[in-house]
């Protein structure tokens, strides 16, 4: 396969400018503290509001009908009844079955007023006159809320100091105290081992502690003693959290779960001081199981910092150690741990007594692939034409996660083609999109570039088909894909365990066919074989340095690729030769690169006609699959075009 080189590109992130809030779409009323604050504030708007409308009664009394008008109307006659209510307002009835009302005084009553403004007590016989109560309860409900608001209001503003006051308080004493998340009973994740594939050796291991939590008795009457640790060690994405919550989906006892970087704090003791809290709350549901995610946050190699002895870091691994196997052993808590670094943990860590096993959970193979395929397929619609086994095989390298991933990417595919099922084309393209990302089908190109990228890619494919100790191609296309101008996928028949020799030798040879293609057509380099060097000169390098495969400096390892923890692996990669081997190297490796791209020279020559029809079909399909290139190569078309 090819990787063309191409300029660098300014990569924008999404999400920052035009993401929005997550804060965006929640209400207002969301928040507890919110809807305190709604409902005072409601209060204050009611009690307001009855503010106002006593004042807009006050102001229509002073605006009401003149009360020397009522006695004249008294006087002539016209008025046939007067309705006095709550001491102030006057309902007039005159014999014209005309209302009018008017407001008095409050603090004399009608019969003083109506005297005063010189209307005779005889006249006023002639009225008829009725007194009625005045309703004072929202008078009244306005003077309690005047007094009982501003009282509320200061109250909780002080509820409000006060449990501030209090939250910090418990703050600043559950600063050493450990936060894990803890499953019992029915709140245990609902994974089982039945929902993880591809681990055969890593659940039977497993099953081991889940049964003796179970049946401890069984166990104990031969004299056995239970694991009190378990490492679990593989590369990111081989499945290790998963099988943890596996673990706690099978055993009916409690799951504590934290990551090691949750121990560790910017003052010395914290950690140490929640890894004492954790234990002491384990024991408290024992039997329990513990699981610490990446504990190479925290078990890292004592006295490889800079930190010294009394180290944050340091101080927490050592109170690991102390409850992991102190003077008090006789607790019954196993301790699950996962990591992809188990070369840089202490070996105090690893010693008997403490993880007493270690599960390793490496990439799987074709048949673990199969069975994780089928485990992520379940209960998605596949269509008839998937070929699970044939999926599996051309995911070599792949792990658990991203083959997850692969079929979650093929469904969403099959979404966007608005299809009812997912079909092998869309798993073949969901791979491919993993793998190098995107095809680029709107990418400008020339036929000229076309020409020489088909060129390239043949040059490669009939070297993957001629050598005997490559794998046969599966596909190969010129259409570009992320930074890919075209690519060769080649179809391995199985995992290989062990690789010869002739196998790094004849991938080299391979490996230079695009070159080789380019100077035998062209006679002149592109950019487009950068990766293919890359990848070559990798192999060579590691025939001769890790695997002893050169006859000039014999069977030895060169480069133990050790050093200090804390100054990363390229840099802490150590010498353990001379200046004289390392030049031996030197030419060694290009020995090697020199040998298989003559090869590959004169294999593509003889080939060349074979490699000229390939060309022109390829420029015209643009993508063949494995059958069409067999039969261009070594079918009746290859013989006609001869």
């Amino acid at each position: 396969m090819n990787n063309r080189s191409e300029p660098p590109k300014h990569v924008t992130e999404g999400g920052k400018d035009g993401k929005k809030s997550s804060d965006g779409n929640k209400s207002p009323f969301g928040n507890p503290n919110s809807q305190r604050m709604w409902i005072v504030l409601g209060i204050i708007v009611l009690a307001l509001f009855l503010l106002v409308f006593s004042g807009r009664a006050a102001v229509q009394f002073g605006n009401s009908w003149p009360m020397n008008r009522l006695a004249a109307d008294i006087r002539s006659g016209r008025v046939e009844r007067v309705i006095e209510r709550g001491g102030r307002e006057l309902q007039v009835s005159y014999t014209d079955n005309t209302t009018e009302t008017v407001y008095k005084n409050p603090s004399s009553d009608f019969y003083t007023q109506m005297e005063t403004l010189g209307v005779a007590g005889a006249t006023l016989d002639n009225v008829d006159y009725f007194f009625e109560p005045a309703d004072d309860s929202p008078q009244m409900i306005f003077q309690i809320l005047l007094g009982v608001v501003p009282i509320l209001i200061i109250v909780w503003f002080l509820w409000r100091m006060m449990r501030s006051m209090r939250a910090g308080q418990d703050q600043a004493m559950s600063f050493g105290r450990s936060k894990p998340r803890v499953a019992r009973d029915m709140e245990r994740p609902q994974v089982t081992f039945k929902d993880v594939a591809g681990a055969e050796e890593a659940k039977e291991d497993l099953k081991e502690i889940v049964e003796f939590l179970k049946e401890p008795e069984k166990f104990i009457r031969l004299g056995a003693r239970v694991p009190k640790g378990v490492l679990m060690v593989g590369p990111p994405g081989t499945g290790k959290t998963l099988m943890a919550r596996a673990v706690a989906g099978e055993a009916g006892v409690p799951f504590f779960s934290i990551s090691g970087s949750e121990f560790v704090e910017m003052f010395v003791g914290v950690g140490a001081s929640r890894v004492r809290d954790l234990f002491e709350r384990a024991k408290a549901e024992a039997p329990a199981i513990v699981f610490v995610d990446e504990i190479d946050a925290v078990g890292r190699h004592r006295g490889a910092g800079l930190g010294g002895g009394h180290d944050e870091r340091e101080q927490t691994l050592n109170q690991i150690l102390v409850e992991m196997d102190g003077f008090d052993n006789d607790t019954n808590i196993i301790i699950i741990a996962a990591t992809n670094r188990p070369d840089i943990l202490d070996p105090a860590l690893l010693r008997p007594g403490r993880f007493d096993r270690k599960v390793v959970m490496d990439n799987p193979d074709v048949k673990g692939r199969q069975e994780i395929l089928k485990v992520h397929s379940r209960g998605k619609p596949l269509a008839g034409d998937v070929d699970v086994e044939a999926l599996a095989k051309i995911t070599a390298g792949f792990s658990g996660a991203d083959l997850e991933n692969l079929v979650n990417e093929a469904a969403i595919l099959s979404a966007r083609r608005d299809k009812k099922s997912i079909g092998m084309e869309e798993m073949q393209e969901a791979m491919e999109r993993v793998v190098m990302g995107p095809e680029r089908r709107s990418r400008v190109i020339t036929p000229e570039e076309k020409e020489k990228v088909a060129y390239h890619e043949a040059g490669h494919a009939l070297l993957f088909h001629r050598l005997e100790n490559t794998s046969p191609v599966h596909k190969i296309t010129i259409v570009s894909r992320g930074r890919a101008g075209g690519y060769v996928m080649p179809l391995p028949d199985g995992d290989d365990m062990l690789i010869t020799r002739e196998k790094f030798e004849d991938d080299i040879v391979a490996a230079m066919g695009g070159r080789a293609a380019e100077e035998i057509i062209y006679n002149q380099f592109t950019t487009g074989a950068s990766n293919d060097l890359q990848q070559a000169t990798r192999m060579a390098r590691a025939m001769v340095t890790q695997f002893g495969m050169s006859d000039l400096l014999g069977p030895r390892s060169y480069g133990n690729g050790g050093g200090a923890v804390f100054l990363g692996r390229e840099i802490a990669e150590q010498r353990d030769y001379s200046e004289h081997y390392a030049q031996q190297i030197d030419d060694e490796v290009k020995r090697i690169l020199q040998s298989a791209y003559q090869r590959a020279k004169d294999m593509l020559l003889e080939q060349r006609d074979k490699m000229e029809k390939l060309v022109e079909i390829l420029i015209e399909r643009e993508t063949l699959n494995a059958e069409e290139f067999v039969e261009i190569v070594d079918g009746p078309a290859a013989e006609a075009a001869m």
